[in-house]
């Protein structure tokens, strides 16, 4: 199985950590990783779905997917 790329591993290792106030979070992932948010979501909701993140990190992959299988029940 291939390795997470370098930026693949960079945005699981932005969701380990907390963000204080709103905005922190997006100014983080424009300034560390030079992305758009909403770029950043569309790779980390991929991310979610591929197995290689589930075994480079199994405990922020499982607590994301519970976060995103609770939101789309509510809608």
């Amino acid at each position: 199985m291939e390795e997470l790329s370098g930026r693949e591993r960079d945005v699981l290792a932005l969701e380990r950590r907390g963000f204080a106030g709103p905005g922190a979070k997006e100014r983080a992932i424009r300034e560390e990783l030079g992305l758009a948010p909403v770029r950043y979501y569309q790779l980390l909701n991929a991310l979610l779905d591929d197995p290689r993140a589930l075994a480079h990190d199994p405990v922020t992959v499982n607590r994301l997917r519970r976060v995103r299988d609770s939101r789309r029940a509510e809608r």
